[in-house]
């Protein structure tokens, strides 16, 4: 049987680290049949190293992270290579549709009108694929909320999420609504909701598309045969992942 492992980055947030338990024990429902382990590139434990090195059998890294980058191209390779070089390593979450059905519920959760303007805030990276990666998610966005969506970063890249705030304010919508491309709770999001937009939403958290979109992942590097109903709505709904790759909009 093969093992999925769930490799986050790690949080000092205990609000963060809940919410990823929460998506675990989410994504773990989904397929009872399969074991489900998670891990940590750094900061929180269990290790990914460690659990690499203590897994059975055939192995599928899904990363837990939203873009490119460091971490997927360099951190988490080597993590690996280091204790499980027959592990396979899938595609990051994001960009991906299910992830902008997810945006457009916190933004909505959090009161978003007609009229906003609306900035998607994600943190940050020295790598160009990385920042494409999140200005694609927010093409996603904005098809899925019928309006234009500003990508913006909260640490490296640009716009900064100050830049973005200060274009908008000079145009006509009256509030500017801030959508957290964000796994969970953290340093991240405290820095979205002190930017000073009009409304932040939540961060994507423990969500059914998201757990299906870490199946669909799961997917694509491990084919397994659909034995249940509850595996085929899973399949149906992540289905567009299969393209992704190749399309990048």
């Amino acid at each position: 049987m093969t093992t999925l492992v769930l490799a986050g980055h790690g949080t000092r947030s205990a609000r963060g680290e809940e919410t990823l338990a929460g998506l675990r024990d989410l994504v773990r429902e989904g397929r009872r049949g399969t074991r489900v382990e998670q891990a940590f590139l750094e900061i929180s434990s269990p290790p990914l190293a460690d659990v690499l090195v203590e897994v059975p059998g055939p192995v599928v890294v899904v990363p837990l992270l939203l873009a490119g980058g460091y971490h997927v191209h360099i951190d988490l390779p080597t993590v690996v290579a280091g204790a499980r070089p027959d592990a396979t390593v899938t595609a990051p979450l994001g960009p991906h549709p299910l992830l902008a059905a997810v945006l457009a519920r916190r933004l909505a959760a959090a009161g978003l009108r007609a009229a906003d303007s609306v900035i998607l805030g994600a943190a940050g990276s020295s790598d160009p694929a990385a920042l494409a990666d999140v200005r694609a998610a927010a093409r996603l966005l904005s098809v899925r909320i019928s309006r234009p969506v500003t990508a913006a970063f909260a640490a490296t890249g640009t716009p900064s999420i100050a830049e973005a705030l200060e274009r908008l304010r000079s145009g006509p919508a009256p509030r500017i609504a801030l959508a957290s491309y964000l796994l969970a709770p953290g340093f991240f999001q405290e820095r979205l909701e002190a930017s000073g937009a009009d409304l932040v939403a939540a961060p994507l958290g423990v969500d059914a598309d998201l757990a299906a979109l870490v199946w669909a992942r799961f997917d694509q590097a491990c084919p397994a045969p659909v034995t249940s109903d509850s595996d085929r709505r899973h399949l149906v709904s992540a289905r567009p992942v299969l393209e992704e790759r190749n399309d990048r909009w």
